[in-house]
């Protein structure tokens, strides 16, 4: 994968609107969990990578940091077959002083194919850094979105835990408008006045025939006077 496909999947992931997406998703929570699964597998994969690109920028660097000792080491080296080869020439002897110059020509030669290498390096080392100075910040920004979905996530499966409590709540309150006791009360309560009405009615049935046994039994007692008057008639005859 190259550093520009990495740098363009972080920033694209980064960027994602998660309430647009959350807008056109027929099962918010399904999608928030399917996108907090891509998102982790793609923070992985993207560190793995990022993590790459800061190994071969480090190795870019130690060969810099190799080239730009190397040059320092031929250039002392160069300075060192010079002064000597002055010093054999000062003695008289030429040929060996010659040797010694071309020595320091070879360091001189070695310092520059280090200082052009280190030179080289230079621009690509800024340009690696830079990129991976925007991948460690894409990645930043990806770890906060996962924690985004995330608390979007929680937030909506406790708004939903929600709505369903209220909802069986108000089914319930509905079943006891449709299905309402108090009519069940009154009904219980008609056929109580109904039974207390035919307890009064069968006391008033009792009681009036009782009246009628005590009528009966003054108009017996008006009979048997009347026969007793009678005999004592008779007799005083």
């Amino acid at each position: 994968m190259s550093k520009q496909t990495i740098l363009g999947r972080v920033t694209q992931l980064a960027k994602a609107n998660i309430n647009a997406l959350l807008d056109q998703a027929e099962d918010p929570q399904k999608m928030l969990d399917q996108l907090i699964r891509d998102y982790t597998a793609n923070i992985a994969e993207a560190e793995q990578a990022v993590a790459a690109t800061i190994g071969n920028l480090r190795l870019l660097e130690q060969d810099h940091r190799e080239d730009v000792e190397a040059a320092r080491e031929w250039g002392g080296k160069a300075l060192a077959a010079s002064r000597k080869a002055d010093e054999l020439r000062a003695g008289g002897s030429g040929p060996e002083a010659d040797r010694f110059d071309n020595l320091a020509k070879v360091a001189l030669g070695r310092q520059l194919q280090s200082e052009k290498e280190a030179a080289t390096a230079e621009p690509v080392i800024a340009a690696q850094t830079e990129v991976v100075d925007k991948l460690k910040a894409g990645l930043d920004r990806m770890k906060a979105k996962l924690a985004e979905l995330k608390a979007k996530r929680d937030e909506l499966v406790a708004r939903a835990r929600s709505a369903e409590a209220q909802n069986r709540m108000m089914d319930a309150v509905g079943s006891v408008d449709v299905l309402d006791p108090t009519s069940e009360l009154s009904r219980f309560e008609d056929k109580v006045r109904r039974e207390e009405a035919r307890a009064v009615g069968k006391q008033e049935l009792a009681a009036s025939s009782l009246d009628a046994q005590f009528e009966q039994l003054d108009a017996l007692g008006d009979s048997a006077e009347v026969e007793a008057r009678l005999a004592a008639l008779k007799t005083t005859k």
